[in-house]
């Protein structure tokens, strides 16, 4: 689409394989709908993709959140972004005919930290999560305690070891928080930067497999 729908450009893949997930795909800095449409089909083959352009313009590269420089953001308009995602998530699913709530977003560095904020900012607008390369990107002082409010949210963490725009301790961070409100987290950490790996995307395939097996 080349105009915002639903509160954004996106793109909407309908699923090959009757019963399978819809996946929201969140991309990286710079990136737009398409980008991560191949990674959402060889993690989820046959599944609904739905990906959103990020509304925000850096130097013009898509973001979905304004930032004030490398590793400080902007707080106000965070939260603004984690409520235009959760708004744009329902009203998808009424547009596309999935349930509300049912969807799993995979996101990349900005896009993954959007899905984090909307998780820790708006309670589970995700049934699961597939956060590649993710920092706490909110305001931690005004989140308050709501301990229980992420309790039926499964997430998959994937964090790079020598990466220099996420270290180690912000994912760690992040994952500390979203187990503090209940969800069930899985921390994996892989020996790169700031960019995905094969080992990434096939942990990434293997946890949303188990994910979707269980009862």
């Amino acid at each position: 689409m080349s105009t915002p729908d639903l509160g954004y450009i996106h793109r909407y893949e309908p699923a090959t394989v009757p019963g399978s997930p819809t996946l929201l795909l969140l991309h990286g800095t710079g990136g737009d709908e398409n980008d991560l449409i191949p990674l959402g089909q060889m993690i989820a083959p046959g599944a609904a993709l739905l990906s959103p352009r990020g509304d925000v313009l850096e130097r013009g590269a898509p973001r979905f959140f304004r930032r004030l420089a490398e590793g400080v953001f902007d707080y106000a308009d965070v939260a603004r972004a984690a409520s235009a995602m959760a708004a744009f998530t329902n009203a998808a699913a009424a547009r596309y005919g999935f349930a509300p709530g049912s969807l799993i977003a995979a996101g990349f560095s900005n896009g993954a930290n959007i899905a984090g904020a909307t998780l820790l900012l708006e309670g589970p607008v995700f049934r699961g999560a597939i956060l590649l390369r993710a920092q706490v990107v909110v305001d931690t002082a005004g989140l308050g305690a709501r301990r229980s409010a992420l309790g039926t949210t499964s997430v998959f963490l994937a964090g790079g070891l020598n990466d220099p725009i996420v270290p180690p301790a912000d994912t760690e961070e992040l994952a500390g928080l979203l187990r503090e409100r209940g969800a069930d987290v899985t921390l994996r950490w892989d020996d790169a930067g700031h960019t995905l790996t094969r080992g990434d995307v096939d942990a990434a395939r293997d946890w949303l497999a188990g994910f979707l097996a269980r009862p």
